[in-house]
């Protein structure tokens, strides 16, 4: 049973790190069970509610990571589920820079328009790209008015193509596209594979967020930062900023306002050295039965700092690191039992083969007798929802031959 003790620290000094785990997780939606049924919109609104973005990354090594959160949170769901709600002209989501890039909800849509906003200005994208854009004004507008007469269009249309701007390159085009992206001027209208289809906003977003008051800068950080903090659960100031990837200077007096009108409250947590803000309808679990595969970029673990303070769980993505460097794999998963990350364990989808391969699988030390099992129930799960026909498990780690032993039997 979730207790809600919106009061609750103004009793307490200190809160143990076993309660700010359960805090965390009940945030992200951990506390409540699996549905009994196929999920729907309601449950995607859900998810979304609690966690105000998907992190988009287009690694296919197990299944595309912004898939991963509502799998890990609502288990099989059709994929169509999110996809369908970021393409139709009701669309409940949209894609912009947030913590990365993002699907965000489009309630969100007017509080990122500073970020775009800075951007057409250069002062809020890649050092690189806002130099370039500097250079190449002419030609981007070139690409927008392309997008204009043609939307919705890939970058991909543009190039060898000759037009007012000259002869257009893949590389040029792209720039051009990022730029406009980051700059708002242009939105994602669906995606073919994993490739944009760019359009204008106004014939891809629903005419009533577009309607909505644009905020000023202080009063979207401040949001944000709410957001931010309902997701959280409970939170230092850095953990809040960067969710947003909020500068230092965006949130400066805006956690206090926060916590002067009552949404947060400051508290110390077991272990921390920095103050902790507590949301104000946070939950406080007396236990979590969760059991879940996390993706790399899942937001329990995509902040890896904030991951070793809640979980004692020092967790790196090795995808860039040479094979022979590796300590865990190229695609390692951390497994979530209960309140704690308990394992890790480098997979792949093998699509054409129809397998599901564990290459190797490693046991935390606070991992409880019944991981294996429990690892493989949730392997076995997966499998179905990505439609492979078995498990294969290379007997490597030390959970590596248990899960064999599982497989085979």
């Amino acid at each position: 049973m979730v207790e809600r003790q919106q009061n609750a620290v103004c009793m307490k000094e200190k809160i143990s790190l076993a309660m700010a785990r359960r805090i965390a997780l009940a945030a992200q939606g951990f506390a409540d069970p699996r549905p009994g049924s196929t999920p729907d919109r309601r449950h995607l609104a859900r998810v979304l509610a609690r966690t105000g973005l998907l992190q988009i990354d287009s690694v296919s090594a197990v299944v595309r990571a912004h898939y991963m959160p509502l799998y890990s949170r609502l288990g099989p769901y059709p994929l169509a589920l999110l996809d369908n709600a970021a393409v139709t002209r009701q669309r409940k989501v949209f894609e912009y820079w947030a913590h990365e890039a993002s699907f965000l909800p489009v309630e969100t849509y007017p509080l990122m328009r500073w970020r775009m906003e800075r951007a057409e200005r250069g002062e809020e994208m890649y050092n690189g790209l806002a130099k370039w854009g500097r250079e190449r004004a002419a030609y981007i507008e070139d690409i927008y008015r392309e997008v204009v007469e043609r939307g919705p269009i890939a970058a991909s249309a543009l190039e060898g193509q000759k037009g007012s701007g000259g002869w257009w390159g893949w590389s040029d085009a792209k720039h051009a596209f990022e730029w406009l992206f980051w700059a708002g001027r242009i939105t994602t209208a669906s995606r073919r594979g994993f490739e944009r289809l760019y359009d204008l906003p106004q014939r891809v977003l629903p005419p009533a967020i577009l309607a909505l008051p644009v905020p000023a800068p202080e009063d979207a950080h401040r949001e944000l930062l709410r957001i931010s903090a309902r997701a959280h659960g409970v939170a230092t100031a850095g953990d809040l900023r960067d969710y947003f990837r909020l500068s230092p200077a965006d949130i400066k007096g805006r956690i206090e306002e926060l916590v002067d009108a009552g949404d947060l409250l400051p508290v110390r947590v077991e272990g921390w050295d920095k103050t902790a803000y507590l949301h104000k309808d946070a939950r406080f679990p007396r236990k979590i039965k969760a059991r879940a595969l996390l993706a790399p970029f899942d937001p329990v673990v995509f902040e890896r700092a904030r991951t070793e303070r809640l979980f004692d769980f020092r967790y790196r993505i090795e995808i860039y690191t040479p094979a022979e460097k590796r300590q865990y794999g190229y695609y390692v998963l951390p497994f979530l039992l209960g309140d704690r990350i308990v394992a890790r364990i480098d997979l792949k989808a093998d699509r054409p083969a129809g397998v599901l391969r564990v290459h190797a699988a490693y046991a935390e030390p606070s991992a409880p007798p019944q991981t294996a099992a429990e690892l493989f129930e949730e392997l076995q799960l997966m499998q179905g929802w990505l439609g492979l026909e078995r498990i294969e498990v290379t007997p490597a780690g030390d959970l590596g031959s248990a899960l064999a032993d599982f497989a085979a039997s």
